[in-house]
């Protein structure tokens, strides 16, 4: 797998993901705190609505983006990006009241939406051989679950010492030396074949994304990805802090069982998508989300909620998301074109989070007003109605056509 880092333009680029990812992992623990103090028990609430004006950003931006993503030079446009979410996460220790929070977020979470989609495009033009683009797809699964262990073990850590808007400065010098890394690199940049309008560029990756099999297939396993992960990420404050009485130290190492989860499927993957197809790893890995949500409401039901318990679902759900998650990208480079990939990149960041839109603020909204069981029990269902619409629309018989499987546009 760390074979592809001797790639120097790839290794600066993973490199500009991982200290990105490490700032972006201490503003995700300061703001659940920051939520909590200007909340309380309503923290929930708060969160839900924080992850649903970041999902807002994400579904309208990202499209977009991926449009002019083409017609601007990569590195320009990333470094300025950056350099726009580092500003951002700079007010935030100054927030005071929680209207402050939205604004924030809202800004930040619409530079996140053109860079996201745009850098990962980039990788399969630096990465063109596809067993090398698959380590880089693990590895970058691996920055992710390694985020999700060091950023809760170093916030445990920074918070014996510092408080919690200490850690919001984390986040800005993280984006600022991902922009430097990016400027130490020459992208390709494709050039596209047809002249386009705008609307045509705008709605490309849509109707690419729609038209195809597995990208389909993908939309569904999204939803059961989305409905796992806002559980954990919306109310495992609430859980930690608010239900089991334990302090800032239990909820930053229950993240990290979530990132461990994920972190052991990420180092085994690249051998099991050696022999198995994406399609039915991508499943086992849905399934065991959904068992989980569903294994903790039973759990919680019988013997009520404690800590060991919740560690152990939180890191099976970590090892369903990633089976689902780390694969993904050879879906999308397999549907596109080189010149179609910002697109068909941005479509994937789009139409995902339109499903976290609606898990995010179900998660906390539910959470709220009926507590944890009736909570786990609906994104759980959710989970199930997004692995039968994948199997309904992702055959079998065409999960290994390495062709683009849409119409042409």
């Amino acid at each position: 797998m760390l074979g592809v880092l001797s790639d120097r333009t790839y290794r600066h680029l993973f490199l500009a993901q991982v200290v990105a990812l490490l700032g972006t992992g201490l503003a995700t623990m300061a703001l659940g705190l920051l939520a909590y103090d200007l909340a309380g028990d309503r923290a929930a609430m708060v969160l839900g609505t924080v992850f649903t004006i970041k999902m807002v950003a994400y579904v309208g931006i990202a499209p977009i983006a991926g449009a002019f993503a083409e017609r601007l030079p990569r590195r320009a446009l990333l470094v300025t990006l950056d350099l726009v979410r580092a500003a951002v996460a700079l007010a935030l220790p100054f927030v005071t009241e929680v209207w402050q929070i939205y604004i924030l977020i809202f800004f930040l979470q619409s530079a996140s939406a053109a860079f996201t989609p745009t850098f990962q495009a980039t990788i399969p033009d630096v990465l063109p051989d596809e067993a090398r683009y698959t380590r880089a797809l693990s590895l970058s699964r691996l920055a992710y679950d390694l985020e999700n262990i060091i950023s809760p073990a170093l916030a445990a850590v920074l918070l014996t010492v510092m408080s919690y808007n200490a850690l919001f400065l984390g986040t800005v010098a993280g984006f600022g030396a991902s922009a430097l890394l990016v400027l130490t690199v020459v992208l390709p940049v494709p050039k596209a074949t047809v002249a386009r309008g705008i609307y045509d560029r705008t709605t490309r990756g849509l109707r690419i994304y729609l038209a195809t099999p597995r990208l389909r297939g993908l939309l569904g396993l999204n939803l059961a990805v989305s409905s796992a992960g806002a559980m954990v990420l919306v109310n495992s404050v609430v859980l930690v802090r608010g239900q089991l009485g334990l302090d800032d130290t239990a909820l930053a190492w229950s993240m990290f069982a979530y990132g461990a989860g994920s972190m052991v499927a990420a180092l085994a993957l690249p051998r099991v998508l050696d022999k198995y197809p994406d399609r039915p790893v991508m499943l086992t890995g849905a399934w065991l989300m959904m068992l989980a949500l569903f294994g903790i409401a039973a759990g919680i039901i019988g013997f009520g909620l404690s800590w060991p318990l919740l560690l152990t679902i939180w890191l099976l759900i970590g090892l369903g998301n990633s089976a689902v998650l780390t694969p993904s990208g050879r879906l999308l480079r397999r549907s596109a074109q080189p010149e179609d990939r910002p697109a068909v990149f941005a479509a994937q960041f789009a139409l995902s989070h339109a499903c976290w839109l609606i898990t995010y603020p179900l998660a906390g909204w539910t959470m709220t007003a009926f507590g944890t069981v009736p909570v786990l029990i609906l994104l759980g269902s959710l989970a199930v109605l997004g692995i039968v619409a994948a199997l309904r629309v992702w055959p079998a018989d065409v999960s290994d056509n390495t062709g683009a499987s849409h119409t042409e546009f």
